[in-house]
């Protein structure tokens, strides 16, 4: 059964838009929050509360959460008056279901899974594996491998993955120069590289320089025309699809660039994550920028240093509004910044909550507006490497170092988890 059949929704259940991924805090339980004041928590709460009328209840007595079945029937008799559910209303229903409901296996390797994503329509899946295999699955037919990818000038692991906005391409980063792209929109479901299918390499070494680099991490921008990428040599470079050569590189950091995206769809503004040490401070050694391309050719400067974790910045992620950002560090904390203040703050939510992968082998997820944890999911025997919320539906997939790729739903299916636990074998220490 399809997803959009079992949940009864699709993307035009909202006016516009997705619902956003979920997402949440880091903060400590001494802290005291503030988090209602801040623009962000306003915010939140707007997208996620439903039309008052939708409850059946009298003007001024809503009361939140609003019962789903209370909801539905509101929107049954037309209470709105618009028929159908804002998406406020879908994220207020949604946002009540946690994907802690199984595992289900999704795929089983020998070697670690290393990066994961749901597609920006939630239609696909993909995971990378060390071992040099990229699979993409159809989320929407069982979780069937849609295309199975066989990669090539790999040294050490598959780092990152992209699939283009337009999801007919797909680029993958290892430890080299070179980043690969490969056609997935093809009839082809086995792409082994340069046998069955081309898979072009984009070289981002710049002629003349002789020192070898890898790439961490690989973005393409909203309108698929440059990718973004976070190297090994302390560097973000930018590469123009249509000219096929690097346009732009930034000697960024003083320490290997870890994670890098665009802040918004113009494309002019640019987060790198590093694991830069500066010792003068005393108590920074976690270190994030921002770069503005347009001021790059007057001062080649960073728009701003966000300084505030205390080891390296492993993850970084764009709101899209050229405003806010989260961070992930080796401190194991998760911070919201407001460049336009260049300040931090311990949540950020596109909705409601915030989830992250860890190295006890577990998965944590956070509350937006307590910073309170709300669940905790075992499963693996291993690091989680990387995990994923669907952008429409309350299901979490979760990628770790024991090879293995599960599913989590929310409770109240009848399917019956039938993931068993990986057998733990030995490896080699590459942590």
């Amino acid at each position: 059964m399809s997803y959009r059949a079992r949940f009864g929704k699709d993307n035009s259940a909202c006016d516009s838009g997705n619902s956003a991924e979920g997402s949440g805090s880091s903060r400590g339980p001494d802290e005291v929050s503030n988090d209602f004041d801040h623009e962000i928590a306003q915010l939140t709460k707007h997208r996620s509360r439903p039309h008052r009328l939708l409850s059946g209840d009298m003007a001024g007595k809503l009361r939140l959460p609003v019962s789903t079945m209370k909801m539905l029937a509101g929107r049954e008799s037309n209470y709105s008056g618009r028929g159908r559910f804002s998406l406020a209303d879908c994220c207020h229903v949604l946002s009540r279901y946690l994907p802690i409901n199984g595992p289900w296996g999704v795929d089983q390797s020998r070697s670690p899974a290393y990066v994961s994503q749901f597609s920006n329509d939630g239609l696909a899946f993909v995971a990378g594996f060390q071992g040099g295999h990229i699979r993409i699955y159809n989320v929407d037919k069982g979780w069937k491998v849609q295309k199975d990818i066989l990669t090539k000038s790999l040294r050490w692991t598959i780092t990152d993955t992209s699939l283009s906005p337009d999801q007919r391409y797909l680029v993958y980063a290892s430890m080299t120069p070179v980043v690969n792209i490969v056609n997935v929109g093809s009839s082809t479901t086995v792409s082994l590289a340069n046998v069955m299918e081309v898979h072009e390499g984009l070289d981002f070494s710049i002629q003349g320089d002789e020192d070898e680099f890898g790439i961490f991490s690989i973005k393409f921008s909203t309108d698929g025309r440059e990718l973004v990428a976070a190297s090994s040599d302390a560097s973000i470079y930018v590469y123009d699809l249509q000219a096929n050569k690097v346009s732009l590189r930034i000697p960024a950091h003083q320490s290997d660039v870890n994670t890098v995206c665009f802040a918004d769809e113009t494309g002019h503004l640019i987060y790198s994550g590093s694991d830069d040490n500066l010792c003068k401070v005393g108590f920074i050694s976690g270190l994030y920028m921002v770069w503005d391309r347009r001021c790059l050719m007057t001062n080649g400067q960073a728009s701003g240093v966000l300084m505030g974790h205390l080891e390296g910045v492993t993850f970084i992620d764009s709101r899209g509004d050229g405003r806010y950002l989260i961070s992930n560090g080796k401190d194991q904390t998760t911070k919201l910044w407001d460049i336009r203040k260049m300040s931090s703050r311990a949540m950020y939510t596109g909705q409601k909550y915030i989830y992250t992968g860890s190295s006890d082998h577990s998965v944590y997820i956070y509350d937006l507006v307590t910073g309170a944890q709300v669940a905790k999911l075992d499963h693996h025997e291993g690091p989680v490497r990387d995990c994923s919320w669907h952008p429409l539906y309350p299901i979490l997939v979760s990628s770790s170092w024991d090879g293995t790729v599960a599913r989590w739903e929310f409770p109240g299916d009848d399917q019956v988890p039938t993931l068993v636990r990986p057998k733990i074998r030995r490896r080699r220490g590459f942590y």
